[in-house]
Parts: structure tokens; C-alpha cells; sequence
């Protein structure tokens, strides 16, 4: 710790957001760095707090706290203060293989459990690991780490996500040959077609995977396993497999007129528009399209924010998102305290940008909708809503209940469900002993990542749930070093 009272002298300064006006006209990353003054500024705001909660990560009251990747964020903080920019690098690369995603798509929940938050406010962690990687990359210090020893043994991955892409590095690394196999047209999963383009813009994702072909390993994109290959082929020609399939399966809205044309799940409106972006600039016309519509986005989540920033940026004619929550409070309250996750009243990138274009926050909180309306040809014409009141029971099991009277219809021409996943597709796994458990998450022997199969691991959202990309990375890594044992005949 070189500066013992920067969190006092020197107040918070958060990553700087081009102009919203601005930035809806293209699909450019609307995040951008603060100087490197700034920075080292910022980083001197770490404080000798003895146990950092922010770099490890912990489930409290059912949401993550501090870093599930165990980044050294008090030792990369320090060296940044002090300009030693490379040996921050050094450091943050020995917990996270990709801090250039993280840094950008990450919620940060270290920042949540930052105990300078006690004092004032967070230290602005995920900025910096975020220039830390980028500053790699300027300098020329990100490069192939390309094993000198191959075991003989091979693995197949399944999905190229953040898990998939964790786990294939750790694999590498040991010297095992690993395949990783998509079923898109393009390799990164999530990365590349659920997390829209302002955010990560696809050089980022295409410079890291680039990076890992020349480390070795493999990739075969447009092949579903299940379809062109099957997991028992793929499974006699390995080693061992990995699933890291993600929780893919949307959670649907049952509601009277869900089958009316122009209602669609988010994640199949953000991939088509972003394959359309990345295959012809949206010449090609093969997405769904926004423009001059009335859009209803029901969800309150990362995904429903991004499909009010893309829908803006599509020109749509007017935008509501329905929030199930009541608005937060703008400070934490009584049942919500450090080190939990703060749950504050927040307007991220696409609210702001949607109050910027229409002059209001799009949400409508504690909303629920209650039927969509047809425009007697078969496609969504508006939807009826109405306010909620949420009653939790003594089990903590909640009950939400309409309000009488409140009902309220809205023009629709396009509606957006982002209302979250239930678990991975289970297709390709039908014939094996792999299974799901209750909670719709592929089954684990004991807790950990071998499924009920033979040499066959699952790992990220597939196994836990639809989570955060640092869950994701540090399951992959987790579930490589499990994979290593069993494959090297450690395991009992």
C-alpha cells in the first residue's frame, strides 16, 4: 500500500461513457479509460484494509461478493499506483486468464465488497484491471504462452464461452491437446453474440482467441454436438469432454397471446442482430428489426439492458421495460449490508441512453404484464400490465400479487422477454448418463464437476445456473485442473 490515505484525499472517479447522443448512432464501445494519471489516482484509493473482501468471492443472501477469480486486486492496485504497470500485468495474470473481458462485461461485485465502500465509496477496481490488460496489449506483453511438453492426452470442449475458453487454456497449458467445438459460425459463445458489441467490441474477443489458437489449441465452429457429432463419438475419441453448454433455455412468458408474431425471446434478438452486424454491417437485413416500433422490453436484468440499448440503436419509436422489482433505494438498506452486494437504485448504459433519446427512464417498477393484445392478424399489438406488490412468507418464499386497479395497456408492435434461463439444452446428452438435477443444472458427482458419465465434465452456467462471466472463467479453471487429474490417472 503506497498511499496510506488515498481513499480519504481522493474521491471516486468512474470509467468515462461517450456521449449517449452520441454513441446510439453506432456499435462502437462506449466505455472509455480515464487518463493514466487518473488511473494510478484511482488505484492509490486502495486501502491497507488488512482482509480484502474484494478478492474472494463469497455467496451472501444469495448474490456474489467480492472476486469468484481470486484476482490479487490489493497487489495489482498497489503496483498500478506506483506505475509499475507491467508487473501489474504479471499479477493479474495469474488469477485471470481473459481480464480484458472481465473488465469489460463484469458486474464487478469486488467493487461491492471493497472495503473503502465502508469509508466513502469503492475503489473503481474494475477500470483498472481493465487498462492494466489493455496496456498489456498496447506494449506488447500479451503473448502466446505455447506449452513445451504435450502429455498425449486430449479433450473436447463443448462451447466456447467463457468457461469453455477458461477451461481450454488451463488444459492447454498442461500440455494436453484440446478441440473446442461451437455450434455457431464464430467462436466465443456469449462473448460474441449475447453481449452486444458496445460493450465488447469482437476485435477484443477475436485478439484473445487468436491468441489461444497459437497457443495450440483447437477450434470447430458451426458443429452441433448432437447433430453433426455425437457426445458418445466424441467422447470414444477423447480422453475426456467438458460441457460447457451454458443455460441457454430461455424462461418464457405463458400468457394469453404469447404466440402472436413480434414476440421474441432477447437472446435470439441480440444474436440475429449481431451476426447481421458482424456479417455485413446490418446490410444484409437478417435481424429483427426495431424501427418505428413501439418496443416493450419485460425483464430488469444485464440482458434487458441490452435490448433497450440496441433497440434505441435500431430507431425504435418509443421503448418500456417492465421491471418486476420495486425501485431500490439510492443507499443500501437496513437487510442489505457491506459486504453483501449493494442493492441501490442504478441507471446503467442503456437506461441512460434510453432517458437521453425519449426523456424518461424506460422502467416501469414492480410491473408485471398480464396478456398480450393481437392485432387481429395474428401479431402483437400492445400489451396489458398491471403493478405487483411482493409478500414474503416465512420460508422467504415471495409472492407477488397484483395490485387492483392499476392495469394499464401499451403499444407494441415488438416485444423483447429477458426474463432469464432455466438451464442448459439437454439434447445432446439424452442417450449418456449425464443428467440434470432439480434445479435443471447438469448433475456433478459429490459437488464437483464429473458428471455420472465416464470421463465426461460439466462446467459454467451449465452446471450452476445462469451466473456471472467470473463464475464462468473460474469454473472453467476449476473444472481443467479436475479434468488434469482425472486424465493423468490422479484422480481415486
Amino acid at each position: 500500500m503506497g498511499n496510506i490515505s488515498g481513499f480519504i484525499n481522493h474521491e471516486r472517479s468512474s470509467v468515462l461513457y461517450r456521449d449517449p447522443l452520441e454513441r446510439v448512432k453506432d456499435w462502437k464501445e462506449i466505455a472509455q479509460l480515464p487518463s493514466e494519471n487518473v488511473l494510478r489516482t484511482q488505484a492509490s484509493r486502495c486501502m491497507d484494509c488488512a482482509v480484502p473482501f474484494c478478492q474472494n468471492g463469497s455467496q451472501l443472501a444469495g448474490m456474489t461478493t467480492g472476486c469468484p477469480i481470486y484476482n490479487l486486486i490489493p497487489e495489482w492496485n498497489d503496483l498500478v499506483y506506483k506505475g509499475n504497470w507491467r508487473e501489474a500485468y504479471e499479477r493479474l495474470s495469474v488469477t485471470n486468464p481473459f481480464p480484458e473481458f472481465t473488465g469489460r462485461a463484469c458486474p464487478a461485485p469486488c467493487e461491492g465488497g471493497c472495503v473503502a465502500s465502508l469509508a466513502n465509496d469503492s475503489v473503481t477496481i474494475k477500470n483498472i484491471e481493465r487498462a492494466i490488460i489493455d496496456k498489456a496489449f498496447e506494449e506488447g506483453w500479451v503473448r502466446p504462452q505455447i506449452p513445451v511438453h504435450r502429455t498425449g492426452k486430449k479433450v473436447a470442449i463443448i462451447g466456447s464461452g467463457p468457461a469453455g475458453l477458461s477451461c481450454a487454456s488451463i488444459l492447454n497449458q498442461h500440455g494436453h491437446t484440446v478441440t473446442v467445438y461451437e455450434r455457431a459460425d464464430r467462436i466465443g459463445g456469449l462473448l460474441t453474440y449475447g453481449i452486444p458489441k458496445m460493450k465488447i467490441e469482437q476485435h477484443v474477443v477475436d485478439r484473445r482467441i487468436n491468441l489461444l489458437k497459437e497457443e495450440g489449441i483447437q477450434f470447430v465452429p458451426n458443429t452441433e454436438i448432437g447433430k453433426q457429432l455425437s457426445l458418445e463419438q466424441l467422447r470414444s475419441e477423447n480422453d475426456a469432454v467438458i460441457l460447457c453448454i451454458g443455460s441457454t433455455r430461455p424462461r418464457d412468458l405463458k400468457l394469453s397471446g404469447r404466440g402472436l408474431g413480434g414476440i421474441h425471446f432477447a437472446m435470439d434478438y441480440l444474436h440475429v442482430n449481431t451476426k447481421s452486424l458482424l456479417d455485413s454491417e446490418l446490410a444484409d437485413g437478417n435481424f429483427i428489426s426495431t424501427e418505428g416500433k413501439d418496443v416493450v422490453v419485460i425483464g430488469g436484468g444485464d440482458t434487458a439492458t441490452d435490448c433497450v440499448s440496441t433497440a434505441i440503436r435500431q430507431n425504435c419509436n418509443s421503448l418500456v421495460q417492465f421491471d418486476i422489482y420495486p425501485i431500490r433505494p439510492n443507499n443500501r438498506a437496513d437487510d442489505n449490508p457491506w459486504p453483501q452486494y449493494p442493492i441501490i437504485h442504478k441507471v446503467d448504459t442503456g437506461q441512460e441512453e434510453a432517458a437521453s433519446v425519449f426523456g424518461h427512464d424506460p422502467r416501469e417498477f414492480a410491473t408485471t404484464a398480464l396478456e398480450f393484445i393481437n392485432d387481429e392478424n395474428g401479431r402483437v399489438a400492445g400489451v396489458k400490465s398491471a403493478e405487483i406488490k411482493t409478500r414474503i412468507k416465512e420460508n422467504g418464499q415471495k409472492i407477488r400479487e397484483v395490485i387492483p386497479g392499476t392495469e394499464k395497456t401499451w403499444p407494441a408492435q415488438l416485444i423483447l422477454l429477458a426474463i432469464g434461463f432455466e438451464g442448459p439444452e439437454t439434447d445432446m446428452f439424452k442417450d449418456s448418463k449425464v443428467t440434470v438435477n432439480r434445479r435443471s443444472t447438469i448433475e456433478v458427482n459429490k459437488g464437483k464437476y464429473h458428471t455420472h458419465e465416464e470421463g465426461i465434465f460439466a462446467a459454467g452456467d451449465a452446471r450452476i445456473g445462469a451466473s456471472l462471466i467470473v463464475w464462468a472463467i473460474q469454473e472453467g479453471k476449476e473444472a481443467a485442473l479436475e479434468c488434469h487429474d482425472y486424465i493423468m490417472g490422479k484422480m481415486a
